[in-house]
């Protein structure tokens, strides 16, 4: 359960300038993809619109704000960590906001516009091999960690308690009043987990009542950037397995047919792994007959256009 005996404050209302304005993102009903479930209502609470164009903005500000807090980060140290993509961007765009030096370790096979866009953002990256997927880059961090820790502020996100407490802060009492509490069924895919971990432990808290779905691809080898396959990877600290209700499992086809169709029948641009999230969403959606479901998207699709799915 999530302590409430101190005061916590939303980061957002922490800081001026850039990071005040993450959070506080649109959630979209889906007018035709389930229009055949008349009882089940599908909602999209859509996190491109945070400046960073991610879900991770969250994350990565509240990792950095508590690490200047506790004075780990702000002394010239570099902040250093492991992405499969967005996180990267967000740690990039707010350390050049505040003058902190940015090195990240990312597979090879992450998005172009993802690791150019950290580079115009001002960060170092190390490229690690694509066959390891985030599994490598996560090695690759704590390699360079362990060599040089005077140097390093390692932000370790797939560890870090601010990465699923920043989600406690804003995503989930962002969801509850948009929703008016009227939230049955919340579900999200699982990368680092915090998106699931904090609105999940946040959901429950104010009404055990409602369901909790997490969401993985259906085999190691897969194309839903940023997800993982748990049984097959390297787990996060910050993951507990015991909090979901259910677990739904996502082929990367179904994914991609999903990502063209909320752009066709929605006008949502959307990314890969939100892709996935309608497609596990639709299918609970069809063994309920009432429910207002939420799905994370994570990102906007503009960085996955090169993708070959858009052309067949």
């Amino acid at each position: 359960m999530v302590n409430r005996d101190a005061e916590v404050k939303p980061f957002n209302t922490l800081a001026d300038g850039l990071i005040s304005r993450i959070g506080h993102t649109p959630l979209f009903t889906l007018h035709r993809i389930g229009a055949e479930i008349p009882g089940v209502q599908l909602l999209a609470k859509a996190e491109w619109f945070n400046p960073g164009g991610s879900v991770k903005d969250r994350a990565a500000a509240n990792i950095i704000l508590e690490a200047e807090r506790a004075e780990k980060l702000g002394n010239g140290q570099t902040l250093l960590d492991a992405t499969s993509g967005n996180t990267g961007v967000a740690f990039a765009m707010i350390g050049a906001a505040r003058g902190i030096p940015v090195h990240l370790c990312v597979p090879e096979n992450a998005s172009g516009e993802v690791i150019q866009t950290m580079r115009a953002f001002g960060a170092t990256v190390t490229l690690t091999s694509p066959l390891e997927s985030s599994d490598g880059a996560i090695r690759a961090a704590q390699e360079l960690a362990q060599k040089e820790p005077d140097r390093y502020f390692y932000a370790d996100q797939y560890n870090n308690p601010a990465n699923w407490q920043a989600h406690v802060q804003t995503t989930g009492p962002e969801i509850w009043e948009q929703t008016e509490g009227q939230i049955t069924h919340f579900i999200a895919g699982l990368g680092t987990s915090g998106t699931f971990m904090g609105t999940g432990r946040f959901l429950r808290e104010r009404n055990p009542a409602i369901r909790l779905i997490s969401l993985e691809p259906d085999s190691p080898l897969h194309g839903l950037e940023g997800l993982k396959q748990m049984a097959t990877s390297i787990v996060p600290g910050i993951y507990d397995e015991r909090l979901a209700d259910e677990q739904v499992t996502v082929r990367t086809e179904a994914a991609y047919g999903m990502v063209k169709r909320l752009a066709k029948e929605e006008g949502l641009l959307v990314g890969i792994s939100a892709g996935a999230a309608a497609a596990g969403a639709l299918e609970l959606a069809r063994k309920l007959k009432h429910g207002k479901i939420v799905m994370v998207f994570p990102d906007g699709g503009s960085r996955y256009l090169h993708e070959p799915f858009w052309k067949q």
